[in-house]
């Protein structure tokens, strides 16, 4: 963990402008190795600071296992709606850089999302070479069929308006109009473009799984701080 300069530290963690930190020193909220910080400008490890007694969250960088409920996009734009970065802490929203979701679920999709301020970690999960696996639970407005487990899994289907088939996708039925599906890629709709290409609409998609996180019994709109991959 490398040296830093204080005020430059507690900004990009989002504790407002270097002007707000050096007030923070100055009223003695800032300590340092478990002694009140004397200066702005001192040179320090992160995981020494502590700002009114708590340690800095994740200060070498962000990865944030959330559940996103349903009615929520992922962009940082008001004007399609309420956004997910409404249900998170001011402070992460001040980082920088800045934290984003890694991928998106849309507005009526629910489960499990990465959110990160590493760039490196949303191109290592978004790339199309990284074949991330991706599992969601599934209803549909008719019947699931093992036809439609053959089709997605053949590595030959084609949606519509593409050219290239889809990559094969692994499904297990789950109930009459329940299925839950894995796929090792992410485009636009993906899950709802593929049940509609067998004549059947999706009604309700959860995503429970992404690479190597679970979601298991995390809280709708709850999160958890993960440690970042080394590699």
């Amino acid at each position: 963990m490398a040296l830093r300069r204080l005020d430059q530290l507690l900004a990009s963690l989002g504790y407002g402008s270097r002007r707000d930190v050096r007030e923070l020193v100055e009223q003695g909220r800032v300590g340092v190795g478990g002694q009140t910080a004397s200066k702005h400008d001192l040179r320090v490890l992160p995981d020494q600071v502590q700002v009114d007694g708590q340690a800095l969250e994740a200060p070498d960088g962000m990865l944030v296992l959330f559940h996103k409920p349903l009615g929520y996009t992922c962009t940082h734009s008001a004007d399609e709606g309420p956004t997910i970065y409404e249900l998170l802490p001011g402070r992460w929203l001040a980082r920088n850089p800045a934290i984003t979701s890694i991928g998106r679920l849309d507005k009526e999709t629910s489960g499990l999302l990465l959110l990160t301020d590493q760039g490196r970690l949303v191109q290592k999960f978004t790339s199309p070479k990284s074949e991330v696996e991706k599992v969601y639970e599934v209803t549909v407005d008719g019947e699931v069929t093992e036809e439609m487990k053959h089709v997605f899994a053949s590595g030959a289907l084609v949606l519509r308006g593409e050219d290239k088939p889809c990559l094969p996708a692994q499904m297990v039925l789950t109930g009459g109009n329940s299925a839950r599906i894995t796929l090792h890629e992410g485009r636009y709709h993906q899950v709802r473009r593929m049940f509609a290409s067998q004549g059947v609409t999706v009604t309700k998609l959860h995503r429970v799984k992404f690479g190597n996180y679970i979601l298991d019994d995390l809280p709708e709109c709850k999160y958890r701080i993960m440690p970042l991959p080394t590699a």
